[in-house]
């Protein structure tokens, strides 16, 4: 299909008529698992915060350079066979200029090999995990998503790890999990600290007493600190751990941030610290303060955790847009590497070798208040890109 598109665009060149509109709308296509998996809120929030995030950069005109953009949204199912083809069908069929997906890590690591293959940009947004930028990545994949570094290396400057500490971590088996906790443990390298034990479980798990029970014999007679670091998504297991009441081994229990209806079951533990990603009280600049303002004006709720992220990505899109010369794959990239943008969160900017967007993260503890149905993620203190050493995935410039 992608040969044939190409001769296409030849002849027609031959014949005298433009091979692309330039007149015509630029494509965007969103790539996103919509049903199947218990994710599928998080592709939900990621499209309501894109649409904004378009809506602000351009002063709600949808227009970059007198070229009305067109958004196209593809279902990936969560299954990588199916996110594969679709972003085929939107690089080849459709046309798109830029891709932005998938929800799932293990989703989007099935997208890097096919935007080689037409040359095209991926931007991974909101999926995780730090091989997405990794040596099996490639030129054409940017990520305005954070990384499992830098969750991690905000989750450990949180914890203000020592010789003292003890840590056990429950992940899920897939991509997100493990790439976590490899990240973690490098982040408590040369802190003292020390990683008992590992527990990993599928990722719809819900029964979670045996697990627990092993987390509990690995820490219970250690000395010092001791804290289980609860990596997981898209399901609830703060609420069965903190029910086996940890407190009575001396246990803690930390995480990082999440989205609102997971914030019901953090109730259970206030007082807990741990860092995030966003919450919607945290950042302090013009753009979160216009996203807080129209997404509760409009959804009668605020805006939650991938919210931000969508936003982040439609900023960068249009800054990419306005920046570069010529709408061609080689000139955006020009634009995008080393480009700082705006987002909800404050500044970001694409680092040149491995296209991973540096932003700041959140030192957070718990609060509980009458009034509001989740934990308030309280900010203890903004985590700037500079105090964490995120390692360079694949370097773009060899």
């Amino acid at each position: 299909m992608k040969k044939l598109f190409a001769a296409l665009a030849v002849a027609t060149a031959l014949m005298g008529a433009p091979a692309l509109a330039q007149d015509g709308p630029v494509k965007i296509a969103l790539l996103h698992g919509l049903s199947g998996s218990p994710l599928e809120a998080y592709s939900k929030q990621t499209h309501a915060g894109f649409e904004l995030g378009l809506e602000y950069a351009t002063n709600g005109t949808l227009e970059v350079k007198g070229r009305k953009i067109e958004v196209i949204k593809k279902d990936t199912q969560f299954k990588p066979d199916v996110a594969r083809a679709l972003l085929a069908e939107a690089y080849g069929d459709d046309d798109a200029l830029i891709a932005v997906g998938d929800t799932s890590s293990g989703v989007a690591l099935a997208l890097l090999p096919v935007a080689e293959e037409y040359e095209k940009i991926l931007l991974v947004e909101p999926a995780v995990a730090d091989s997405l930028t990794g040596p099996d990545s490639n030129r054409y994949v940017f990520k305005t998503s954070r990384n499992s570094s830098m969750d991690m290396q905000a989750q450990a400057i949180a914890l203000q790890p020592d010789e003292n500490l003890h840590v056990a971590t429950l992940a899920q088996d897939y991509a997100f999990g493990r790439d976590g906790i490899a990240a973690f443990k490098a982040a408590l390298d040369g802190t003292g600290a020390k990683v008992v034990a590992e527990e990993y479980v599928p990722q719809q798990t819900t029964d979670f007493t045996a697990t627990i029970e092993r987390l509990f014999d690995a820490l219970r007679d250690k000395p010092g600190r001791k804290v289980i670091f609860i990596n997981v998504a898209g399901i609830d297991a703060m609420t069965p751990l903190a029910a086996a009441d940890p407190g009575r081994y001396g246990i803690e229990l930390s995480s990082g941030g999440n989205i609102l209806p997971a914030l019901v079951g953090y109730k259970q533990v206030p007082g807990m610290e741990g860092a995030m990603y966003y919450y919607y009280e945290a950042p302090k600049n013009p753009v979160n303060d216009w996203l807080v303002a129209e997404h509760t004006k409009r959804f009668n709720a605020p805006p939650d955790f991938f919210t931000a992220g969508g936003m982040a990505s439609a900023m960068a899109i249009v800054a990419a847009l306005e920046k570069a010369e010529e709408w061609d794959t080689e000139s955006l990239i020009a634009a995008m590497e080393g480009m700082t943008f705006d987002t909800p969160k404050g500044p970001m900017t694409f680092r040149p070798e491995d296209h991973q967007a540096l932003q700041s993260m959140y030192h957070f503890k718990i609060k509980v208040e009458d009034g509001v149905d989740w934990a308030i993620p309280e900010l203890v203190r903004e985590i700037k890109p500079e105090e964490m050493d995120i390692p360079i995935g694949r370097n773009n410039q060899e």
